[in-house]
């Protein structure tokens, strides 16, 4: 069972999007985020950067082509966040209330 948790990290909207798009597979090249995206490189880096500096995404260089390429991949960390965010989401558009504890 995925615990409904709001992540103000995982929340902006790009940041929603690479990690929504980097759950249904184990890797995504850079230029491909970039384009799907529709954003220029340093937004698309400061975006990965905020997610790599909570753990939830690793980016790594390989060489291909001649050329080096970035990839991005979700830690379990940030599989972790996004499904607990997305899951909170549902549970906020259905109007389900949590009961909040009496101090």
């Amino acid at each position: 069972m995925i615990e409904p948790r709001f992540d103000e990290i995982v929340h902006a909207p790009n940041r929603l999007r690479i990690c929504s798009m980097l759950s249904a597979t184990d890797e995504v090249e850079f230029a491909a985020l970039r384009e799907s995206l529709g954003v220029s490189d340093s937004v698309l880096s400061k975006q990965l950067k905020a997610l790599e500096d909570a753990g939830y995404v690793t980016v790594k260089k390989s060489p291909m082509d001649g050329r080096t390429r970035t990839w991005a991949a979700l830690t379990p960390a940030g599989k972790a966040a996004f499904n607990g965010h997305v899951a909170e989401l549902r549970r906020l558009a259905a109007g389900i209330t949590v009961e909040q504890p009496v101090e």
